[in-house]
């Protein structure tokens, strides 16, 4: 699954998920799904282990939603 958000592009699949951010930079981050983390108060998409931790603040729970679906993990917190 591919979907656009105001900073990028989400591409995941029930195995990982990958962050590409738009600008001159063409950041990148990418995780397994066991080590994301959906936080539904803020839409928040963290990535973590391995020393490392990144998060995205997608752009409204619907895109939440398509994601916890797709990775087939639980949003923390109230929506």
């Amino acid at each position: 699954m591919k979907f656009q958000f105001s900073q990028g592009t989400l591409i995941a699949n029930p195995h990982e998920l990958m962050v590409r951010l738009d600008g001159p930079a063409r950041i990148t981050f990418q995780a397994a799904a066991d080590a994301i983390q959906l936080v539904g108060i803020a839409n928040v998409v963290t990535g973590f282990g391995g020393g490392v931790s990144w998060s995205v603040k997608l752009d409204n729970d619907e895109q939440m939603a398509i994601l916890a679906q797709e990775l087939g993990l639980e949003i923390k917190g109230p929506r």
